[in-house]
């Protein structure tokens, strides 16, 4: 028997958790050896499925020095990243870190210089719908040719008021911190979406705002639902304080360099949740509703019933994918697979999605070929 793997977590926050969690569905045997973190509110999720959380250290750098790990977790605030992976992709051990990869597009582009210009360790990102089995058909679907040529695309992200409630009240409320509500909440769903369109965003164009989550706007007095999420770090109790600076409620549109064209609105306070992609090209259709996990596409000129296919449903775990991405991480860390996302990939949606907020901010359409070609002069024109 191989012995367990040698984990550390930088950021031992519930995502974090989550997915030592996930790994340890998996079937592999792991020890997280220790973490870096003041406040590391994931140990009561550990707690509950049997992990220990090992030695705490002082910071990131006391705790990597305590290495090699077979791979290191970055689960911190978004603002935090880009420091934290200049630090451990010095290192020897393979780096995890959650999306999205880093909040602004300077970081995004040091991340690209560096990348290309030292050896580096492997480097996941947390994308974790990439590895959702309906994604996975959805994927192939497109790559297949059932639909023809894509065309065009509307996507949706509606979240709860319990979901949206918890951003507007712990780290993710801030810009300084977070970045955007779509650069955190959908940077997923852009780098998929990308995917499908099989090319770079070329021109785009948003309107967003608070439009539900300010003071003008509080209904009920003091709801606990608003607090049925455990808020975690810099958590504040009001949701319709003005300590509050991204958007609850946004549009986008987006005409990728080939001719698609995408519509997408999202918003963090509704009454009913969805989270749909559809799908339109020159000889099909598809629609992906990721809340209740079905599919469902059909070729243009068939007279037959669309293909129906029904996936689990398990909010907890991101309707499997959690799992399914954790063996995926564990299947990279063996050299059995590659992983389904790379560095590039999430470089590029984070990219992508900036370039929208800075539509909305502006007021104006925001041509993209200058941010890609200073991404591409930065990367050498990588691909991961």
């Amino acid at each position: 028997m191989s012995a367990p793997l040698r984990f550390a977590a930088i950021g031992l926050g519930q995502r974090t958790a989550a997915v030592l969690r996930a790994i340890k569905q998996t079937g592999t045997s792991f020890e997280l050896v220790g973490y870096a973190d003041p406040a590391p509110v994931g140990t009561a999720i550990l707690a509950e499925n049997g992990i220990a959380p090992g030695t705490p250290f002082a910071d990131e750098r006391a705790l990597l020095a305590a290495g090699p790990f077979d791979l290191t977790l970055i689960g911190t605030p978004n603002h935090l990243h880009a420091t934290q992976l200049a630090l451990t992709l010095d290192g020897a051990g393979p780096v995890f870190v959650e999306k999205p990869i880093v909040r602004t597009e300077n970081e995004s582009y040091a991340l690209a210089t560096r990348l290309r210009e030292r050896p580096a360790p492997a480097l996941f990102v947390g994308l974790v719908m990439r590895s959702a089995p309906i994604v996975r058909e959805i994927l192939q679907v497109v790559r297949e040719g059932h639909l023809g040529a894509i065309v065009s695309i509307d996507a949706t992200e509606h979240l709860p008021p319990e979901h949206g409630a918890y951003l507007a009240r712990n780290w993710r409320r801030k810009a300084e911190w977070g970045g955007s509500f779509l650069l955190d909440k959908v940077c997923h769903d852009f780098d998929i979406l990308g995917t499908i369109a099989g090319a770079r965003a070329q021109r785009v164009a948003s309107f967003g705002g608070r439009g539900q989550f300010r003071l003008d706007r509080k209904v009920g007095g003091d709801v606990p639902a608003y607090r049925a999420w455990p808020g975690g770090w810099s958590a504040q109790d009001d949701v319709f304080s003005n300590d509050h600076d991204v958007t609850d409620t946004q549009t986008a549109i987006v005409e990728y360099a080939n001719g698609v064209r995408l519509a997408f609105h999202a918003s963090s306070h509704s009454a009913l949740r969805e989270r749909r992609w559809y799908v339109a090209g020159t000889e099909g259709t598809l629609i992906a509703d990721l809340v209740r996990n079905k599919l469902m596409w059909r070729r243009a000129l068939e007279a037959g019933a669309p293909v129906r296919h029904n996936y689990p449903v398990d909010e907890i775990n991101h309707n499997g994918a959690d799992v399914a991405m954790a063996q995926d991480l564990v299947d990279a860390l063996a050299g059995r697979a590659k992983f389904p996302v790379t560095a590039n990939d999430a470089i590029e949606a984070g990219l992508t999605v900036m370039a929208i907020d800075k539509a909305m901010l502006s007021g104006q359409v925001v041509d993209c070929a200058a941010m890609w070609q200073r991404l591409d002069t930065a990367s050498g024109g990588l691909s991961d």
